[in-house]
């Protein structure tokens, strides 16, 4: 059976990626302090309300309107589209919200959003006092995530400077569908960045290291 597969937004990805990513699939996005996670998640819903898919940006971290103004640099006028209800930035204190699977969900349901995407795993997992509670409450975020057919989410995680690690807590690439890394390299004329799919379940995905770069209309991946 053929998967859906949903657009990314990020020319020269979806080739990559067997079309897209799996419709229904959570996408960890992985990378360092300044690497693109958050512009690939705005370019992602922007994507989305192009066509009418419906997108919910939920932000741990930054506040609503800096993620809006930095994606009026390449011409993602967002709150156009939530005049229209087709795209919804919400910020949360993962210290003040008891259940923000159950947060979550209500949102989804009244956005009624086929995009999604939570910035960051990094801020959760500061909350709590071990893996084992960070995974469980990955587990159930991203599980709960899954019951809602028909949404394709991605979740970001900051990556420590100079490891090989796919995330902060070490848990997160176990619980979802998809692993990519952006790589930033800041040092001499070898500044720039980089990506790779590390994993996608279902997917016959390119191997290698590619180039990402940042241009007036956002992230491009090249050969």
């Amino acid at each position: 059976m053929l998967q859906k597969r949903i657009k990314t937004g990020i020319p020269g990805l979806d080739s990559l990626v067997g079309g897209g990513f799996v419709e229904g699939s959570v996408v960890l996005m992985s990378g360092g302090t300044g690497s693109g996670k958050t512009l690939f998640g705005a370019q992602f819903l922007w994507e989305g309300v192009q066509n009418g898919e419906s997108g919910l940006f939920i932000t741990l971290e930054e506040r609503p309107e800096d993620i809006k103004g930095d994606a009026l640099a390449f011409g993602w006028d967002f709150e156009k589209y939530e005049k229209k209800n087709l795209f919804r930035i919400i910020y949360h204190d993962p210290s003040q919200v008891s259940n923000l699977s159950s947060t979550i969900v209500n949102e989804i349901s009244d956005l009624k959003a086929k995009r999604l995407v939570i910035d960051s795993a990094t801020v959760l997992g500061m909350t709590m006092d071990s893996k084992a509670e960070i995974r469980r409450r990955l587990i159930n975020i991203i599980n709960t995530i899954k019951r809602r057919k028909g949404i394709t989410a991605i979740l970001t995680s900051e990556v420590p400077e100079g490891t090989k690690h796919l995330s902060l807590f070490g848990v997160e690439e176990y619980v979802a569908d998809a692993v990519i890394l952006i790589t930033y390299v800041g040092a001499g004329e070898a500044t720039g960045r980089t990506l790779q799919v590390r994993k996608m379940r279902r997917t016959n995905h390119g191997k290698d290291i590619y180039p990402l770069l940042i241009d007036t209309k956002g992230l491009v991946v090249k050969k």
